[in-house]
């Protein structure tokens, strides 16, 4: 079987004025709908800046971390949902909440649209799990960047795309970065150290790039050809 699973963030779905992206969102489905050779695509959702500004806003209310991210879950699901109305007919209308309801949507040969599953785990932690759950070889990771870099690209002008990660160097490079923040609701990056977990024990291939130019993707996904990003393989 050729399975693939899809992570998009909410960056992408949703512009820096909280508003829809509906040319992103048009042509990402336009490219999905040509992806008849996998036997089963799983998109995963991600929450973006208005789970952000949501969270933002109760933390600053004194709410706890845990009720934080269940509201960053209810918008990813709700972004999921956005999706699958655009998919149509090709796409299962429901979103499962969990790998049980995975399981069960699994069963009608469509595409399926997921976006968080439970509090202390990124969209990218869940796209890892689902794809070790449906036995997919590769995982998608599409970002408003071209991939992973050295340092923060978006506050150092020399910044260094990394094409190629092990896992050992992956865990390397977040450790560096690791903080308290990093599992806090709302402040999942690219990367973290549970996905990194998940990724280790069912040796999965991550290829991460910028969904900024989705003909790129497109090659990507269609005909497997080398585009700019980030690979990271054991």
């Amino acid at each position: 079987m050729k399975n693939i699973v899809i992570k998009v963030g909410g960056s992408l779905l949703l512009t820096k004025q909280n508003r829809i992206n509906n040319d992103f969102i048009s042509q990402f489905c336009q490219i999905i709908r040509q992806g008849k050779k996998y036997d089963q695509i799983i998109i995963i959702c991600g929450g973006g800046s208005l789970a952000r500004e949501y969270i933002t806003f109760l933390r600053n209310k004194g709410i706890n971390e845990a009720l934080c991210d269940s509201i960053g879950i209810n918008i990813s699901q709700i972004n999921s949902k956005m999706m699958i109305a655009c998919l149509k007919d090709i796409s299962y209308p429901k979103v499962p909440n969990n790998l049980e309801d995975l399981s069960l949507a699994l069963q009608f040969g469509k595409i399926i649209v997921m976006g968080g599953i439970q509090p202390g785990q990124s969209t990218t932690s869940v796209a890892m799990e689902v794809a070790e759950f449906i036995n997919a070889p590769r995982v998608i990771i599409l970002t408003d960047v071209q991939g992973i870099y050295d340092k923060d690209p978006a506050k150092n002008k020399d910044a260094k795309l990394i094409k190629s990660l092990s896992y050992d160097e992956l865990n390397n490079l977040l450790m560096k970065v690791s903080s308290s923040s990093q599992s806090a609701a709302g402040e999942y990056r690219i990367f973290d150290l549970v996905s990194l977990q998940i990724l280790r024990r069912s040796q999965l291939e991550v290829f991460i790039t910028s969904g900024q130019n989705l003909e790129e993707f497109r090659k990507l996904l269609l005909e497997d050809k080398k585009i700019n990003g980030t690979l990271i393989s054991i």
